[in-house]
């Protein structure tokens, strides 16, 4: 089960890199088939296996040759990996539904913010939904966690972008939104603290290293998705361990 979960993740990686490219361009996730950016070239069936193609074509396109972004295996991987590794840290049960669906919003969102610096709508209205109903059959404890989650991501996020004038994007907000209707209330908070510690650090080193430049807006998106799935997955551990050792 672990490895046929791996390969949907991988299948599922791959459309999710489509949808994440797609929808911020206004473009159908479903026609013209994929082709290489640079010759127009239509990938095969071959070329479109998810990560193998990558490496046996060794990261270029089979007709001009020109570098294909690394970004595409990256997602196919790490999709495959989190669906996988998704029963073996919650265990077997029902809420694996909310865990798939939280990694695949997640997944999708990297990919637009990282590529547009664009949180589609369109993306938080389906999960959304999908979210909701999740919960009304697979509530949190107590059930009405979700619904404070969801307006605390909304507002703690609104409201820093009213202080800081802008530094908090739209989509932003309205992510926080949806991700709290997974979360609840305390891992919310965590998820955001743990996306604001990651972005400081890692968009520190960028700097040091000379990848960022200072003053440049940098996409949150995907530091909200680690974030997120970190506290998702082990934010009661996380909290606990917290409050044992420093409280």
């Amino acid at each position: 089960m672990i490895i046929l979960l791996f390969i949907v993740g991988l299948i599922l990686g791959s459309f999710y890199n489509v949808v994440g490219l797609r929808i911020p361009q206004n473009q159908s996730i479903a026609a013209p088939r994929s082709c290489c950016p640079h010759c127009k070239h239509t990938l095969s069936p071959l070329e479109l296996i998810p990560v193998l193609s990558y490496i046996f074509l060794g990261g270029k396109c089979r007709r001009c040759r020109a570098p294909v972004s690394a970004l595409y295996p990256a997602v196919e991987l790490s999709t495959g990996i989190l669906f996988a590794a998704a029963p073996l840290i919650i265990g077997w049960n029902v809420e694996l539904l909310v865990a798939w669906t939280l990694i695949s919003l997640m997944v999708i969102i990297f990919v637009s913010d990282f590529k547009y610096m664009i949180i589609p709508d369109k993306v938080l209205l389906f999960f959304a939904a999908i979210l909701i109903a999740e919960r009304i059959f697979i509530p949190l404890s107590p059930w009405w966690d979700s619904v404070a989650g969801t307006a605390l991501g909304f507002f703690l996020l609104l409201l820093i972008a009213v202080i800081s004038k802008g530094g908090m994007g739209g989509g932003d907000i309205k992510l926080y939104a949806v991700i709290g209707i997974a979360l609840g209330v305390k891992l919310v908070f965590l998820s955001f603290f743990l996306a604001t510690l990651l972005g400081a650090v890692l968009g520190g080193l960028g700097m040091l290293l000379g990848i960022m430049q200072k003053g440049k807006p940098i996409p949150f998106g995907p530091f909200i998705g680690i974030g997120t799935l970190i506290a998702y997955f082990y934010g009661s551990e996380l909290i606990e361990w917290y409050f044992n050792s420093f409280l």
